[in-house]
């Protein structure tokens, strides 16, 4: 044989052999709780975040926190990747106001888990992100809605407000209205006691924020199968979870709404279905320190939800692995490949705040999250 031909024989063989540059991209470790450069070096600052998967590219979304205070000081970051684990910083997307002390999002105000869905019928990117007004603490509990056409932005900032005023949950029976017009506040002044507790769960603060809209505080988004899109949010003073259908073009809510676990003290749902059934985890309500992951599932998004144990397991379980619950990425390309997402918080240096991104398995048919040191996605393989 001609040196040549052997030459070429050996690079056809080796061209075979090898990995693709995607394939070898996608065997990049990712090692949750370590500092994750950006394409500049600097430590991704998107917190709280989420993920848009659009047209060959995943999209991140966070709030960027600055060294000092957890307030907005840049407003809200994308970052862009194709792989999971190089991520090239694509700015403010949604940057604070500067100079209009009348807008919602001047720079000081709270801007908190933004999330990004892609509207097939519109063509348009739509956020919504939890927001507290400047100066006025968690007092608002407002939803804000902005739109973009490309998923890099500009936003546009649209409005914020509460959600669903003078709306009721759609499957609260005669009955249970009845006994939500006899509650009276003056009864209940005194919080935590179990009369308190019995009083929540019948509706006591639906009541009293029925008339200007539902507080929402942490929250998801999620696109069903049918394109339907949903808003799931931490209502009444934290104390219970709303499901919300949101209008066909993303941008308002249809007043149909849910509750789920009644002043049962959840927050950071991240949600996510798999072959037909809805999954969700949450949190507890513990301020910046960790506690302990709660779970639900539901046959429809409508309920009834059941609760589950926590699907942590192994070291530090029990404080969800010194985080807490953000998101859940379907990864594509790749059957039933759910990965977790979680925040490790920093109040003292919140820009210093960390990550955590774990693949979830599947035992017996439900969601498990086991800590890794470090993990490619080959993980998704071999389950």
């Amino acid at each position: 044989m001609k040196k040549t031909s052997l030459f070429l024989w050996a690079a056809c063989l080796g061209a075979l052999l090898l990995p693709s540059c995607t394939q070898q991209e996608e065997l990049k470790e990712i090692r949750s709780g370590e500092l994750w450069p950006d394409n500049t070096g600097v430590h991704v600052n998107a917190h709280g975040g989420g993920i848009l998967y659009h047209d060959g590219t995943y999209y991140w979304y966070g709030e960027n926190k600055s060294d000092s205070t957890s307030a907005a000081m840049v407003g809200i970051m994308c970052y862009s990747s194709e792989n999971l684990t190089d991520w090239k910083n694509e700015g403010a997307v949604l940057p604070v106001e500067m100079n209009d002390t009348t807008s919602d999002i001047i720079q000081g105000c709270i801007m908190e888990r933004p999330k990004v869905i892609y509207n097939e019928k519109t063509g348009k990117f739509v956020m919504w992100f939890h927001l507290e007004l400047k100066g006025k603490g968690y007092a608002a509990a407002r939803s804000a809605v902005a739109v973009a056409d490309n998923p890099t932005g500009p936003f546009k900032y649209l409005r914020s407000g509460r959600i669903n005023p003078g709306k009721l949950p759609f499957d609260m029976t005669e009955e249970q209205r009845a006994v939500l017009d006899t509650l009276d506040a003056e009864k209940y002044k005194e919080w935590w006691t179990p009369v308190w507790y019995d009083a929540i769960a019948k509706g006591l603060f639906v009541k009293r924020d029925l008339e200007g809209g539902q507080m929402a505080r942490d929250m998801q988004l999620f696109v069903d199968d049918d394109g339907k899109g949903y808003h799931i949010y931490s209502s009444e003073d934290n104390l219970t979870l709303h499901i919300a259908e949101l209008s066909d073009d993303y941008l308002s809510h249809t007043g149909k709404y849910v509750r789920l676990a009644p002043a049962g003290h959840n927050e950071a749902p991240a949600i996510f279905k798999k072959d037909g059934t809805y999954w969700m985890i949450t949190s507890g309500c513990t301020g910046w320190d960790p506690n302990e992951a709660r779970m639900f599932s539901a046959p429809s998004i409508w309920g009834p939800w059941t609760k589950h144990p926590n699907p942590c397991v192994g070291k530090d379980a029990e404080i969800t692995f010194h985080g807490q619950s953000t998101f859940v990425l379907p990864v594509h390309g790749k059957k039933d490949a759910f990965m977790f997402m979680a925040d490790i918080w920093r109040p003292k240096h919140p820009s210093d705040a960390r990550y955590i991104w774990l693949p979830i398995q599947f035992r017996d048919g439900k969601p498990v999250i086991e800590w890794r040191d470090a993990w490619t996605l080959a993980a998704f393989d071999a389950q």
